[in-house]
């Protein structure tokens, strides 16, 4: 064998170089994108507390454009009870927004004007996000338009709580900042592509702010173009959380310490939910194990909805199988 005298030579960066690759690439992803994001101003009628007289309040957030005829993705609570919508471009051009549809449960809306040949964003897969990669924000923070804030992805998996009690599953935590007027706008990976839509941030927390994820967003944003809402099953009864004691979980073999107590079953609803009794305790959906409220609502989606589905309660201590058939949410 033969033996190499000359030492090795390692290539060495220094920060400097780091540290421009890293601005060149946020400057990059910038202006390949910039003018997408667009800001929407909203009217909406309120009414005063203290004197009962209604007054027009004007508010603020962003979004992004999602095709090039003009469908813009933003947060439901930017546009929630507005009546009059306008959307700034990048180039100055200030246009009138129709609302095409509205999830409150995901706090994803989406908007249209009526311009063509605009440049679109694409959506990024985030079930490939990693904690640790860029993630950069664009929006229009107080109105400030074009504000550009960068970070990291810190934690994926989390939930938020949405404006109508339900659970938003899959939310992006990010270090870039987030200001009020921020809501709504996207952001993304290394790449340009949107990997999630800002949409709350902790105002005692620093660095600690929310996005929901773009395949949520993406699925959500298709179902408000196509048919103007998301489609989710009801059963048309009032619930709570209730522990188990350790005598029914080992008796019935369930797998949570915790299930949906029945306080009331509604009859007037599209649903058949004869079959529950006030009274029982829902362990079981479709062979998904059920131990919170939000457990339930996961399992009510667009697929159920007319179909016989078999639930599992506690009724007198014992699990007794029973079938409902979930009617549509209005």
């Amino acid at each position: 064998m033969q033996k190499i005298d000359t030492p090795l030579q390692f290539i060495q960066h220094t920060d400097n170089e780091l540290l421009d690759a890293y601005s060149k690439t946020i400057a990059g992803v910038v202006g390949s994108i910039a003018e997408s994001v667009v800001h929407i101003e909203v009217s909406k009628n309120v009414v005063d507390r203290r004197t009962r007289q209604e007054r027009v309040t004007q508010g603020s957030g962003s979004g992004f454009i999602i095709s090039s005829d003009g469908f813009i993705v933003t947060n439901h609570h930017v546009i929630e009870g507005a009546g009059a919508i306008n959307v700034s471009l990048a180039d100055g051009r200030k246009v009138s927004a129709e609302l095409k549809g509205s999830d409150q449960s995901t706090d994803i809306a989406v908007l249209k004007i009526y311009e063509n040949a605009l440049k679109a964003l694409s959506f990024a897969n985030s079930d490939q996000l990693q904690v640790g990669q860029i993630a950069i924000a664009i929006g229009n923070p107080l109105g400030l338009q074009h504000t550009v804030t960068a970070g990291v992805v810190s934690a994926l998996g989390r939930t938020l709580r949405a404006s109508d009690g339900r659970l938003i599953d899959d939310v992006i935590q990010t270090d870039a900042s987030l200001n009020p007027g921020n809501s709504g706008g996207p952001l993304v990976n290394s790449l340009g592509q949107v990997i999630g839509v800002n949409t709350a941030m902790i105002p005692t927390a620093h660095g600690i702010c929310f996005a929901v994820s773009s395949n949520i967003a993406e699925y959500v944003s298709g179902k408000l173009i196509m048919q103007g809402r998301v489609k989710r099953g009801i059963l048309g009864l009032a619930g709570q959380l209730v522990n188990l004691t350790g005598r029914m979980i080992a008796a019935n073999r369930l797998e949570t310490r915790t299930g949906v107590y029945i306080s009331e079953v509604v009859a007037d609803v599209p649903a058949y939910n004869s079959e529950l009794h006030a009274g029982d305790i829902i362990v079981g959906f479709n062979d998904h194990a059920i131990g919170s409220i939000d457990d339930l609502h996961k399992q009510l989606n667009e697929k159920t909805i007319g179909q016989r589905i078999t639930m599992q309660v506690l009724r007198g201590g014992h699990k007794t199988t029973i079938t409902v058939i979930p009617g549509e949410m209005i």
